[in-house]
């Protein structure tokens, strides 16, 4: 009997843990990329475009630069911070671009749903990530400090 519940308990813990680790997955089938030389060219002919920056604390932190007009929030906020200037007065049909440090855009990916579930229509995340843009000499400009 003993064994049995310890079976069943195994079991179980098995069961929810598939469930969490399946419903926090990121499903980057729906989500459109968008290269470092895209975006350069758009910023280069000044299309209008927002950019977000999604990547971790402690990655932002350890960077001197970031894309340039960037706006970071961390990925765990942004559902929170489209409540708040500068997001707030974002048109829901201008385009997006998320990006991270992680050249899978798991981070990006994660945002740019966040986006789309909250109305945005056009969102994209950067292919490759900050690596890629660094690595396609994109403009950049100092983080703020502090």
């Amino acid at each position: 009997m003993k064994r049995r519940r310890t079976l069943f308990s195994v079991a179980l813990l098995l069961a929810l843990t598939t469930i969490c680790f399946s419903s926090t997955s990121v499903d980057n089938t729906s989500i459109e990329l968008i290269t470092a030389a895209e975006l350069k060219s758009k910023l280069t002919t000044n299309e209008p475009v927002v950019i977000i920056d999604v990547r971790s604390s402690q990655s932002y932190a350890n960077s001197d630069s970031k894309i340039k007009g960037a706006i970071h929030i961390n990925v765990r906020k942004l559902k929170f911070r489209l409540g708040f200037p500068p997001l707030k007065d974002v048109p829901k049909d201008r385009e997006v671009v998320t990006y991270c440090s992680c050249p899978s855009e798991h981070s990006a990916i994660q945002a740019a749903q966040v986006l789309l579930g909250n109305g945005f229509k056009r969102v994209r995340a950067l292919k490759g990530g900050w690596q890629e843009w660094q690595k396609a000499s994109g403009p950049t400009e100092p983080r703020p400090k502090g």
